[in-house]
């Protein structure tokens, strides 16, 4: 039974969401699942991290066009959140890709092969999780239509246009096909479930641990100054399919907080949150950074969607830093 207040629009739907063993996919099966939704993931190589009932695990590797077909059979709606991690140092390109796992390359096979997989095995919907590293560098909140106004920045000209060709593709595939497409762009995500590794972890949980382990001193990349909107993986659920829901006419839509922060006062909530404020903080500006600002406009999403971020970054950090301990930090 979906609970009280929920939309019944994905109650016994059948939702594949691939990398649903991932940071962002695993909290879209713990949501979509309260809502009554049949959910089917795809693992490769990662193990699942829920047990729940309604979760069907099918293996597929997404590289293979045949296993996205036979991971896509009867499905209604898909939620794309595959692909390869990387952290500052990759991104930037102050580090090398590992020959192994080109994180750029494999996230255009794998966007293609699944919304190829898709439009052939007649899927109603799809949530396509983009970027707003497709954006050029402005110091303000930048609005869905500027995404083509400038190239992106250099730190994102791999991940940036990478995104962007996955956001043409499916116009294609929309306008091809009956399958509709919901976009969205979300800033910088944390939360539960996240990536902790110190070699391909983001700012926040990157600074989680480091609380959490008491580092000292607590390096910090970069100088502190640059500016970031950071959303709480819950927020960015709810805004997700409530895109799928109310606005997938391949129309991209920003998903943020709403608020900016820079990574100097990101460093201090996150050491209140883990009850080390004491911490000798040391800002290491030698060390890899990306875009110095990055603000989003979300008045799109709150009228298209009805969307308005729930959990204020103080909130999202007390909750993430007490999950790292009780759950992730013994495997990190």
């Amino acid at each position: 039974m979906v609970e009280k207040g929920l939309s019944v629009f994905y109650k016994d739907k059948i939702v594949v969401v691939t990398g649903g063993t991932g940071f962002v996919g695993t909290n879209f099966v713990e949501e979509l699942v309260r809502r009554g939704a049949k959910v089917r993931i795809t693992l490769h190589q990662r193990p699942p991290r829920l047990a729940m009932e309604g979760v069907e695990i099918i293996r597929a590797d997404l590289t293979r066009p045949e296993d996205c077909l036979a991971a896509m059979e009867g499905v209604d709606y898909v939620i794309h959140a595959a692909g390869p991690v990387t952290g500052a140092a990759v991104t930037s390109g102050a580090a090398k890709l590992p020959v192994k796992m080109p994180g750029i390359p494999i996230n255009l096979t794998l966007g293609a092969n699944v919304l190829q997989a898709a439009w052939t095995m007649n899927v109603q919907r799809f949530l396509l999780l983009g970027s707003t590293s497709i954006y050029p560098v402005v110091a303000r909140p930048i609005r869905e239509e500027e995404g083509w106004d400038e190239p992106v920045h250099p730190s994102y000209f791999g991940y940036g246009w990478m995104r962007r060709y996955l956001e043409r593709l499916a116009e294609y595939v929309a306008g091809q096909s009956a399958m509709k497409i919901a976009i969205v762009r979300p800033t910088a995500v944390y939360g539960r479930w996240d990536n902790f590794d110190p070699q391909t972890s983001h700012v926040v949980p990157a600074l989680v641990r480091k609380a959490v382990e008491r580092m000292a001193p607590y390096e910090v990349w970069g100088t502190g100054d640059e500016v970031r909107d950071f959303l709480h993986v819950t927020d960015l659920v709810q805004g997700g399919l409530a895109a799928l829901e109310k606005h997938a006419v391949c129309d991209p839509v920003n998903l943020g907080y709403g608020q900016s922060f820079t990574i100097r006062q990101l460093v201090q909530a996150t050491l209140n949150a883990a009850g080390y404020s004491d911490a000798k903080i040391v800002f290491n500006s030698s060390k890899p950074t990306t875009i110095p600002v990055r603000i989003v406009d979300i008045s799109k999403a709150r009228k298209a969607l009805g969307f308005e971020p729930r959990v204020s970054l103080e909130q999202g950090l007390a909750d993430t830093v007490q999950w790292y301990r009780t759950t992730a930090a013994g495997r990190a």
